[in-house]
Formats: C-alpha cells, structure tokens, sequence
C-alpha cells in the first residue's frame, strides 16, 4: 500500500520525500524489517525518534514522526504519532473495526471476567464470537497468547483484520484506561462500551484520579461508542451518562438490571437475573458478590444482541476464569485460592467474598508491582490487615525496584492495623510458608498475579505461575 494512500488516515499529515510501497509496520527498530514503514513518537521512557536510523539501515522504506528526522526516507510528519500508527494501522488492515461489531469493555476491576463471561455466552447463543484482553486473543479457529490488556495498535488492528478473515461476527475487546490515553483503539467507534467500576489504581501513570476516571470517560461519547451498559452502583456512573444511549446494571442502586441472589458458597452463586424484565435463573461459577455485577455486566451486554435468557444462563455456568478467585487446591482441609486482585478494592472484594466461607483463619499472600503506583501500596496493607487473620507480605512483578523496599510500602499501612503478619521476599518461598500453616477450615488467598505466567525482575521476565508453584509445593508434601 502506499505511503500517499495512508497519510489520508489522519488528519493534517504533511508528506516530505516521496512516496513509498508500503509492506510492514513497525514501531520497534530492533525488528524493523525491508519495506516497512517506521513509526517515531515521544514516549513515556523515551523518544522513538532517535531510532529512525537504525530502522532505514534495517530496511525501513519511510518513516512516520512528529518531527522531521535525519534521514534518507519519505517522512510523514504527523502531530500525533501514537494516533498516527493507530489510524494508519486500522487503513492497512482495511479498516476491520468497521466490519465488527465490538463489545469494549473498561473499569478499573472486572475487565477480564465481564469480557470472558460475554464472549461465552455468545458462543452459548452459537454466535462467531472473538475476544482480546489480558488472557489473549480467541475467535474462531485460534487462539493467541496474551500480550497486554489491549494489544499494540499495530498488532490490535491486525488481530481484528484476522477475526474478519475468520467470518467473526462479534468482538468482545477489553480496553484499559492506557490505551484510551495513548490512542491505541481511536478509529474503533464501539457498538457497545461496557463500564464496571472506578477505584485507585494506574496514579503513576495518570497522576490523579480525575486524570484516571477523564481516560475512563473519553470511551463514552457519540465519537466512541453507539450504546453504553454502565454499573449504577459506581459513583462515577454518573458522570458517564447522557451523552450515548444506556442502559443500567446493579444490585443496590434502581436499574434496568439487577439481580436477586438466591444462594452463595465459595464454589459461586446462583441468582436470578432480572435483565430488564427478562429472568434468567443464573448459576455462576465465581465466587463473590462483585462476580455478580461481572455476570450482570456480561447478560446485560448479550441482550443488546439479542441472546435470550437459556444461553445466558449456560455461557455464566460454563465461564471460568484463570487466576481470577480460582481454587486451585486444598490442603490439610484448607482451601488455596488464586486471584488477581492487585488494587485496595480489588483485593477488598475479594477477602470480603472469602471471609463468607471462611471458618477458620483466612490467610493472604500478596504484593506489588514495582514501577507503579506507590500510593495504593499502604492501603493495600491496611485492606488486607482489617480483612485478613494474617499475612504474607512478598515480592510480585518488582521491575526495577528493590522488593524489599516495595514491602516495606505495603507493611507500613499493615501495621498500622495489625502485626499479624511476616515478610518473605522470595515469591515462592513465600507460598511455601503460606501453605505450610495451614489447617482445617482455614483459606489462602494468593494475590496479585492470578493467572500470569512470568514474573518480572530488573527487566528480565522468568517463567513464574502461582498456580504451578502451588502445585510443585503440594506434590512435594504428599
């Protein structure tokens, strides 16, 4: 495709140079390679414009920047390289995001179970349905490996080019409030925007919650999305309706839909959902109340398309979720649960949905990711000391911060409220020690990480599973 052909895709691009035959896009110079077109953007960490050189020596046959670079290449400067790649992006894989209906999916927690839980209700309801979000990509015929929340807009549009290809009809996307600040999914106008709740996380990067909750709120607007399906239980619910079409979801607030639980254990739910007059009597195999918001979220979304209540209720029965709330063993007549819960809310809602079915001591193993917000890592102590009967402060995905000086973070807003707690910095010595106190009636939470495969440590990602940790202890003990 052409370079001229592409500089239309967004707005006041100047070409310089000449044109070019266009075969790639890249946006890592490392990997660059003969016929592709570059892209240069100030980033977070660094400038990509200072590898333009690398890429033309590489093979590059024109470069996209927001300045003029030193080059020998057609140049389309643009003013925004970040919306630049993810509009030319969507023209060279013919614009899929138009030929799909798609299903975004935001909120600080939620977003991975609500995106899972609708795409197999769909699937229930005989639907060509695909997914993309922190577990990975799945359409029909293939799966892909996980990669972000939501994908690079290079290989974001390149994946929906592949659902189209496959005859998918419906695409369920989560979209975390980085992409939306970073313009990662800007050509896609959304058929339907799914919101699940607003709670501290992500300061790091935005700086404040206002700055949060306003990357939140960009998704729902007539340029963004054609219909919104919002949590009414959630105060920032409010500030996102009257621009699009709604309708509401929540178990305590008036709305559309709501639910009546009729029964809870830690293995899930059954409860019968009122969806906007419709029941459907819903058994969900999740445990916790907030898994009901999820499940509500999800069937509220599916009656947009027109899926009754039978293939709700059977995509809800059949979901499950890696790593989020997920039993994955019992020892010494304890329970040991995986989850990702790794904010002060998500991790509240969590020992809160334990506690219920906890008889003897609940127990949390937990950290935080280095490189990210510091704020919410005293007040995820202080959350896990008022809930927990004890704890196990380690290390998670500590990047290229000191684990211990993470830890620390953490103990502060635990003692605060309790002593009850030890430190091991090592993650699996630290679930060894965990499982080691157990006895009858007790539960583990392992938090943080759900169903992650690596750690990451100065840079380097390791092989790393909570779950296969957790096992290879069990099996030793046996």
């Amino acid at each position: 495709m052409k370079l001229s052909v592409l500089a239309r895709e967004t707005a006041g691009a100047r070409l310089v140079g000449g044109d070019a035959e266009i075969k790639g896009l890249r946006f890592d110079s490392r990997i660059t390679e003969n016929g592709d077109l570059f892209f240069c953007y100030r980033g977070t960490h660094s400038d990509s414009h200072a590898y333009a050189a690398e890429a033309e020596r590489r093979g590059a046959v024109a470069i996209v920047c927001e300045r003029e670079v030193d080059v020998n290449l057609p140049q389309l400067i643009v003013s925004d390289g970040r919306e630049a790649m993810a509009r030319i992006a969507a023209g060279f894989y013919g614009h899929p995001e138009k030929k799909l209906s798609i299903v975004g999916v935001t909120g600080t927690n939620g977003k991975t179970t609500v995106s899972q839980m609708l795409y197999r209700i769909l699937e229930c309801d005989g639907r060509r349905a695909g997914v993309i979000g922190t577990l990975g990509g799945k359409f029909p015929s293939a799966e892909i490996a996980p990669t972000l929340t939501t994908p690079d807009s290079v290989f974001l549009f390149s994946l929906l080019a592949d659902m189209v290809r496959a005859k998918t009809e419906i695409a369920v996307m989560e979209v975390s409030a980085h992409a939306l600040a970073l313009k990662k999914e800007i050509p896609i106008c959304y058929d339907t925007a799914v919101f699940t709740n607003l709670t501290q996380d992500h300061l790091d990067f935005f700086g404040d919650m206002q700055s949060y909750g306003a990357a939140k709120k960009s998704l729902f607007t007539p340029q963004r999305c054609r219909f919104a399906v919002i949590n009414s239980d959630d105060p920032f619910s409010r500030e996102l309706i009257g621009k699009v079409p709604y309708i509401s979801y929540g178990l305590d607030a008036p709305s559309d839909s709501f639910a009546l639980i009729r029964r809870e254990e830690i293995g899930g739910t059954r409860a019968l959902l009122n969806l906007n007059d419709e029941l459907c009597d819903a058994e969900i195999c999740l445990t916790g109340r907030h898994n009901v918001y999820n499940a509500l979220a999800a069937a509220t979304a599916a009656r947009r398309y027109g899926v009754g209540a039978e293939a709700i209720a059977a995509g809800l029965k059949s979901t499950r979720v890696d790593g989020r709330l997920e039993r994955v063993a019992r020892h010494r007549g304890a329970e040991i649960v995986v989850d990702f819960a790794h904010t002060p809310d998500g991790l509240e809602k969590s020992l809160l949905a334990l506690k219920e079915y906890c008889t003897g001591r609940l127990i949390v193993l937990f950290g935080c990711g280095g490189n990210r917000d510091r704020e919410k890592r005293p007040l995820m102590g202080a959350t896990a000391a008022r809930l927990a009967d004890f704890a196990v402060l380690t290390s998670d995905n500590p990047r290229f911060e000191e684990p211990l000086s993470i830890i620390s973070e953490i103990e502060r807003g635990f003692r605060a409220v309790s002593r009850n707690y030890t430190i091991v910095e090592e993650r699996e010595r630290a679930t060894e020690y965990a499982i080691g106190m157990l006895r009858e009636g007790d539960i583990l939470l392992v938090a943080g990480k759900g169903g992650e495969r690596e750690q990451e440590i100065m840079g380097i990602k390791y092989g790393y599973s909570d779950k296969t940790v957790i096992e290879n202890i069990l099996g030793k003990l046996q």
